[in-house]
């Protein structure tokens, strides 16, 4: 009797009882619950399409682009970001997990191609993007149209904690490094 215990609130006729109750019963060939993976987590579509929009609109603001102003080399620091982030960030210290080349878009392909790019990296959990603007030497007059929005859009975005212009070597004041906050 080693290994079973006694259950002193179960007396033998109800344990009798229930062995008549089981006759003829066979245990199931294999429990289905654990043979499926377990289902993807629930999403709220719906609500994730209505955040994209607004997020859209949030930098759907009527800006020309001739008046906007735009250094040759951009930097941004959100409020509460040490300088030394902002200055490790110029140097190239943090690794690059996404890249997008915004050259040849048009202003509306650029303001929803950034919205899903920053959407997407912070979904992925990245912390440091690239983003190639180009200089401009495409555009009417040579003038960077792409990037002077950019400038703009990003100072807008909540997740935007800091970006500046890349050093040369990743496409200098044509592209910008993006630091993000993480979820």
């Amino acid at each position: 009797m080693r290994g079973k215990k006694r259950d002193p609130f179960v007396s033998e006729e109800e344990k009798d009882l229930f062995k008549q109750a089981m006759e003829g019963v066979r245990p199931l060939r294999s429990n289905q619950a654990e043979d499926r993976p377990p289902p993807p987590p629930a999403e709220a579509k719906m609500t994730r399409l209505d955040e994209e929009s607004v997020l859209g609109e949030l930098l759907s603001d009527p800006v020309d682009p001739q008046d906007l102003e735009c250094a040759d080399v951009l930097s941004y620091q959100q409020a509460g970001v040490q300088h030394s982030v902002l200055r490790k960030l110029k140097k190239g210290y943090y690794s690059i997990g996404m890249e997008s080349d915004m050259h040849g878009l048009t202003v509306d392909q650029a303001r929803a191609a950034l919205a899903s790019f920053l959407d997407e990296a912070q979904r992925r959990g990245i912390g440091c993007v690239r983003i190639i603007h180009g200089k401009g030497l495409g555009s009417p007059g040579k003038v960077p149209v792409i990037k002077k929005l950019l400038n703009h859009w990003l100072k807008q975005r909540k997740e935007v904690l800091a970006f500046c212009s890349a050093r040369p070597m990743d496409g200098g004041t044509g592209a910008v490094y993006v630091l993000l906050k993480k979820l």
